[in-house]
């Protein structure tokens, strides 16, 4: 193996189990924060009750997702020394706002509302974790708008072999980083979503907190249902936006290999990227492709160099899982309203929620493989080539070493975090107040 293909490696191990911890981060938050401010107003301390079981959750996953993080921004000066050359510039700037911003924000406030139970009001309190909440996305927001540049190039020149911003606007106004900000974001909020409603079905079927496992139950299947939705018409809206930028990528998610005006779209389709061709092609949808994706020609890979073609079918698999994924959480998540009433009778129902907890997870690893995956071989596209990117005083063997330490530190990690997750969500909530 050479550097780069470790140091490809090692990045995608890094930033795949990092990403494990943000999703929930994102959307559980903004769930606390609802409970804890619903206390507020009615005064129902089922609603803290809530707050504090779920918050307890929260802060497991915060803690570890944070250790994991730091970890992997090391990499950049590590084994991407040349990309941090040719684009700190521009890459640094979002990552400074967050760093500087959100995420001592973020931080700062939960330090309070973890500290602050008995010793601040209620109101401070529940305001506490408001921000947290809307830090914790603001956090989002910077990360991926310094990714969307690396997908989508705005706002600056060469100068010297490097890329320099000479319009930051232009950088945080990128279509493409808003639109993934918001696909993501929508995404983490399934995430969540599912997560409550899982532990909430684990603990209906064994009969425990009933009601309290109820309310919540109809909390976190509302937010899955909102945010399902939100998240395939964002997805639409993205999709678009990768066929004008990104038309590679596009081609790889859909294997097109001829350029082909009113593009059909095939329900079941086998690549053939050995031969530039498909397999099998079947049940056809006359234009759809070219209505999806907004342009009425779509660019086959034949159209550019076999050297610049993304893996066809990892980007294409990973697109149709993202995509199936996708629709069946809108489906579980209108069943479950539907059933709400009387969702501890629903047994079935409740088995296939709690299985389901992993698949949103699922869903965002195979998410980040289709934008990653399929914009190679460019690390920023059209510009600067992975290959180019990789530090050049780094032997394999050295990267190798670290490629080994992450993933055994990172595997304790993740062993810890079910651990405890497994634990704290099986104890359920601290017994009501006589």
């Amino acid at each position: 193996m050479d550097t780069v293909l470790l140091s490809r490696l090692q990045f995608a191990a890094t930033a795949a189990f990092h990403f494990i911890f943000v999703p929930l981060t994102l959307g559980l938050s903004l769930l606390i924060a609802y409970m804890e401010t619903k206390y507020v107003r009615t005064g129902d301390r089922e609603y803290l009750r809530m707050a504090k079981f779920w918050g307890r959750l929260f802060v497991i996953n915060f803690a570890l997702g944070v250790v994991t993080g730091i970890t992997m921004e090391f990499q950049f000066g590590m084994n991407w020394a040349e990309y941090s050359r040719y684009v700190g510039d521009i890459f640094g700037s979002p990552l400074a706002i967050e760093a500087t911003v959100a995420f001592f924000l973020e931080s700062t406030f939960l330090g309070v509302w973890i500290f602050g139970w008995n010793r601040i009001s209620p109101k401070l309190h529940a305001l506490a974790i408001s921000l947290v909440a809307i830090a914790t996305n603001l956090s989002a927001l910077w990360i991926l708008i310094a990714n969307g540049w690396m997908q989508n190039p705005v706002g600056y020149v060469i100068n010297q072999g490097r890329a320099e911003m000479v319009d930051f606007w232009a950088v945080v106004t990128n279509p493409y980083g808003l639109l993934k900000f918001a696909h993501t974001v929508l995404s983490g909020w399934v995430v969540a979503g599912f997560f409550v409603l899982g532990v909430s079905a684990y603990h209906l079927l064994k009969r425990n907190e009933t009601e309290f496992f109820k309310k919540c139950m109809k909390i976190g299947a509302v937010f899955a249902l909102i945010s399902s939705i939100l998240v395939v018409a964002v997805g639409d809206f993205h999709a678009k936006e990768v066929s004008h930028t990104q038309p590679t990528k596009l081609a790889a998610m859909e294997s097109v290999w001829e350029t082909t005006k009113n593009a059909p779209m095939y329900l079941i389709l086998i690549p053939d990227p050995a031969n530039e061709k498909n397999a099998i092609e079947a049940i056809k949808i006359p234009s759809l492709l070219s209505i999806l994706a907004g342009k009425e020609e779509i660019k086959g890979l034949k159209e550019f160099p076999s050297s610049e073609r993304p893996p066809v079918m990892l980007t294409f698999l990973s697109f149709r899982v993202m995509v199936i994924l996708g629709f069946l959480f809108i489906i579980l998540a209108v069943w479950t309203v539907i059933k709400l009433k009387k969702i501890e009778h629903s047994q079935t129902l409740l088995r296939l929620l709690l299985w389901s907890i992993p698949l949103p997870y699922i869903a965002g690893q195979v998410g980040w493989i289709v934008a990653e995956v399929g914009r190679q071989p460019w690390i920023v596209y059209g510009l600067l080539k992975t290959a180019d990117a990789v530090s050049k005083a780094v032997e394999p063997s050295q990267v190798l070493a670290s490629l080994i330490g992450f993933t055994l530190f990172y595997g304790a990690l993740g062993l810890v975090d079910v651990y405890l997750l497994a634990k704290y969500a099986r104890r359920g909530p601290d017994p009501k107040e006589v």
